[in-house]
């Protein structure tokens, strides 16, 4: 059983409609070029493919994709976009759930590495992913860089969000590295505010190099986004590129 929290139906059929930006051109584009360009002539495996906000589209462009989710709610939104056939699913955890084949490609996106809430789980999810990978395969994941510089001594809590429609801020288990992500979006137009909460267990770059090479996978590429933008000390977030040896 995975430590990560399990999405409800109400959660997933709001979903895309609360990721609008996260979907837009100028996001999923250069994803889209990035994965597209390391899979190759490959099939590519999604872990956490959720909704399908990265996986149809990758499909889209001719990169043959299966998908591992732990919601069956999220695949029943994806399902109103790609059948079985176009983008196969198999519902389970992404650090044990295997699926048949070989793969030039393992991605995953958005943060969701940080769903599994123990080191062991995120190590064995490394694990499953280089199990999964052809040799001279590579695995991709995009996430955070823990914000504990904007935390000042003394302070458990930080904004990322202060908008019209949502307030979001971030708590932190300095000893456990665990966040809770806290929301309050704006329903309607009554000024009545829905309120939720996610868990994340944060790990720096380095701390994912020393999973990766328990999974015996090399650093091969670091980025601060998909667009290829260097990684530097003040970067908000990377993109990770890990290769199987050949």
């Amino acid at each position: 059983m995975t430590s990560s929290e399990l999405w409800t139906r109400a959660t997933a059929d709001r979903y895309d409609a609360e990721e609008t930006e996260m979907s837009s051109a100028a996001v999923l584009g250069p994803t889209l070029d990035f994965l597209a360009d390391l899979a190759g002539d490959g099939r590519a495996l999604e872990f956490a493919v959720g909704t399908g906000r990265v996986g149809v589209p990758l499909r889209e462009r001719g990169v043959p994709v299966v998908g591992i989710e732990l919601s069956e709610h999220m695949v029943a939104v994806l399902r109103r976009k790609a059948d079985e056939d176009t983008l196969p699913v198999v519902i389970g955890d992404m650090a044990t759930t295997t699926v048949p084949g070989e793969f030039a490609l393992v991605y995953l996106v958005y943060n969701t590495l940080s769903n599994l809430l123990t080191q062991n789980e995120q190590v064995e999810c490394f694990r499953n992913a280089a199990r999964h990978l052809e040799p001279g395969g590579r695995f991709v994941v995009e996430l955070v860089v823990p914000p504990l510089r904007s935390l000042p001594p003394g302070q458990v809590a930080v904004p990322f969000d202060v908008s019209e429609r949502h307030l979001g801020f971030d708590t932190f288990d300095l000893v456990e590295q665990v966040l809770v992500s806290h929301h309050f979006t704006r329903d309607g137009d009554d000024g009545r505010y829905r309120r939720g909460n996610s868990r994340h267990r944060y790990a720096w770059p380095a701390e994912l190099d020393l999973m990766a090479r328990i999974a015996g996978l090399d650093l091969e590429r670091r980025v601060a986004d998909w667009d290829g933008s260097l990684f530097v000390q003040d970067s908000a977030k990377h993109v990770s590129v890990w290769r199987k040896p050949a």
